[in-house]
């Protein structure tokens, strides 16, 4: 297994979801996050006086999948996010050695794939 960790632009997010839903991932974490990169965020200037450089809105998506399907996901994502301009994001991949769902127990892959959509419906 695999943790895909992909900073992207927020207005990127529906784009990379629907391509991620596509091709049968079943679930991510969304996480709302600033920082810079070599665009070095943003200058502010503010009554005539300047401001260090300022992080910029990013998202993080976080996802586990078997290693069969981490280079299919990370190419979707780059597909998707791509705008060309930079500031554009960032993909880590990173091995996972462990995965257990709180409610059942389930340990590796199990913990982390749904049994059936009907999972999500309360």
């Amino acid at each position: 297994m695999n943790k895909i960790e992909a900073i992207i632009q927020p207005s990127r997010l529906d784009a990379v979801e629907q391509a991620l839903v596509a091709i049968g991932v079943q679930g991510m974490t969304v996480s709302r996050v600033e920082g810079f990169g070599r665009q070095r965020g943003h200058s502010v200037i503010f009554r005539g006086f300047g401001s260090a450089a300022q992080f910029l809105a990013k998202l993080k998506l976080e996802i586990v999948v078997p290693d069969e399907l981490t280079e299919t996901v990370v190419e979707r994502i780059v597909q998707a996010a791509r705008t060309g301009s930079i500031g554009d994001g960032k993909i880590f991949v990173l091995p996972v050695t462990q995965a257990v769902r709180v409610r059942t127990g389930e340990c590796g892959l199990e913990a982390v794939r749904f049994e059936s959509p009907a999972v999500l419906i309360h």
